[in-house]
């Protein structure tokens, strides 16, 4: 069982990597893209839909709909400031603010849920946030601009989104659930931005749009069925590889040159999320 979320966080790394690429273009805005991905990502799974097409009646139940609804909202907040500041920091930069998501992950499913509640969690996550407040110091001064915190704000809503979703998960098939999650994002985006698709017009460009939302397809897949079959903790310690492996690959191929706090900075909250969960799973 152990292989898929280890895949899953391979995909997750490469598909924030393709997506650096994608928004260091001068033509595609971060507004932009959102429409894009989605309407890829709905575009690559209608096919699919008919062998994998699974909801229950229970989703459409009052209380079931309202909750897709906040999971929906959170997923469009989460998206656009993962994209604004992704536009604009480096990945490694970038990848020590992604990585407190699965940190946000633990402490949400300790407060919401009775058999994930464990006190080491919290204790490390105090750890890991006092290390990533002390990475962004500078000459004695706290360095935290605009887009250090969208993506804070982009992991936290992604953390609320992932979370939250675990209530309603067992009424749908993975498959299902991120299609739906997924077409109404475009949706909400399409209507309220309203792009060009002119920025797109090469076909390298659309290629590298469809490569990444086919990423975030599997990857997605992979976390519903992990939450749902494998538990929460479990997943989230398996997919602390992703972020190590966005750094790794933010260097090797995108030639960024981290500095040694970041890079103490992400080891040492890295260290962190991985003992709180593994403590937790083993009490």
């Amino acid at each position: 069982m152990i292989q898929l979320p280890l895949v899953g966080a391979f995909l997750e790394a490469a598909g924030v990597i393709l997506e650096k690429r994608i928004l260091k273009s001068r033509l595609v805005d971060y507004k932009n893209y959102t429409v894009y991905s989605f309407l890829a990502i709905v575009v690559l799974m209608l096919p699919a839909l008919y062998f994998f097409w699974d909801v229950e009646g229970a989703a459409l139940e009052q209380k079931n709909v309202l909750i897709f609804v906040f999971v929906i909202l959170s997923s469009v907040l989460a998206n656009l400031f993962i994209f604004y500041s992704l536009k604009r920091e480096k990945v490694v930069e970038f990848e020590p603010l992604w990585l407190m998501q699965p940190f946000f992950v633990v402490v949400l499913a300790f407060i919401l849920f009775e058999s994930e509640r464990d006190i080491y969690p919290v204790g490390f996550a105090l750890v890991a946030g006092l290390s990533l407040i002390a990475s962004h110091i500078k000459k004695h001064h706290l360095q935290f601009d605009r887009y250090t915190v969208t993506a804070l704000l982009g992991s936290f809503f992604f953390a609320v989104e992932l979370v939250v979703s675990r209530f309603i998960l067992e009424y749908y098939s993975s498959f299902s659930f991120y299609f739906i999650r997924c077409f109404f994002i475009f949706a909400v985006t399409l209507a309220v931005f309203r792009p060009s698709f002119n920025s797109i017009k090469t076909s390298k460009m659309t290629l590298m749009i469809l490569a990444t939302s086919l990423i975030w397809v599997l990857y997605r897949v992979i976390v519903y069925y992990g939450y749902l079959n494998l538990g929460i903790i479990f997943t989230t310690t398996i997919f602390m590889f992703s972020p190590v492996l966005m750094f790794l690959f933010a260097v090797i191929f995108l030639n960024e040159k981290p500095t040694l706090r970041q890079a103490i900075s992400t080891f040492l909250i890295f260290i962190c999320v991985v003992l709180a969960v593994y403590l937790s799973a083993s009490r």
